[in-house]
């Protein structure tokens, strides 16, 4: 039989050349190498750097709270999570319950929403300190009295959040329905409403919560 009429002899080049133009066709990216005609091997990604720890001291009920935390830490996780207050609760995580409020130099705000790092030597007030030993907060006492709560995982931020509130109507800041803006602030049911709109009740013991805090306005002597 003649050789020259049977198929293409295979040598180690065409096998080659066949492999390399086949890549290019298909748009290989990884060059071949020639000697094996094996693909390159993948590169091992990179680890990510560690996230950098901060150091923070947190003044909390009246007592100093160092910490180390990432900077990322929001101050309810680190409230319930580094030192052990949970009382303030973890709602939404998006501000909009208000289940997490504790007051901040006297104000009150969201915890989900703000930083650890962002109170250094700042006074934190958390529901865990709001009464003094035995003797319950006149919120605290209000709520008990009217039954302000029924599940009462929204209890905590709603009492700070009162508290809070107490204090900007005591010191006359106005509301949306505020009528009168040169006159002291009446703490009506449709006042306290507004104000405390920010704090959900899922049980929805609203009029109980504005009959306990209508009480604490008019009576608590401390704040």
């Amino acid at each position: 039989m003649d050789k020259s009429d049977s198929a293409p002899l295979l040598t180690r080049r065409s096998v080659l050349e066949s492999g390399v133009a086949a890549a290019a066709v298909l748009g290989f990216a990884g060059p071949l190498r020639a000697a094996t005609g094996q693909a390159p091997a993948p590169q091992a990604l990179a680890a990510e750097p560690a996230t950098p720890r901060m150091p923070v001291t947190l003044q909390v009920n009246g007592r100093a709270r160092p910490l180390d935390v990432d900077p990322r830490t929001t101050l309810l996780d680190a409230l319930r999570e580094r030192i052990g207050l949970t009382g303030s609760k973890k709602g939404c995580d998006h501000g909009q319950c208000g289940a997490c409020t504790v007051l901040v130099n006297g104000r009150r705000i969201n915890s989900c929403l703000t930083l650890a790092v962002m109170h250094e030597g700042d006074e934190i007030q958390t529901i865990e300190g709001l009464a003094e030993g035995d003797q319950l907060h006149p919120l605290q006492a209000a709520f008990v009295k009217h039954d302000g709560f029924q599940c009462g995982y929204c209890t905590p931020g709603q009492i700070c959040s009162a508290a809070g509130m107490l204090n900007e109507a005591k010191a006359g800041w106005p509301s949306t329905v505020t009528q009168d803006l040169t006159a002291k602030v009446a703490l009506t049911d449709a006042e306290i409403r507004e104000r405390m709109s920010g704090n959900i009740c899922r049980c929805s013991a609203y009029p109980n919560i504005v009959a306990a805090i209508r009480e604490a306005g008019g009576t608590a002597t401390r704040l």
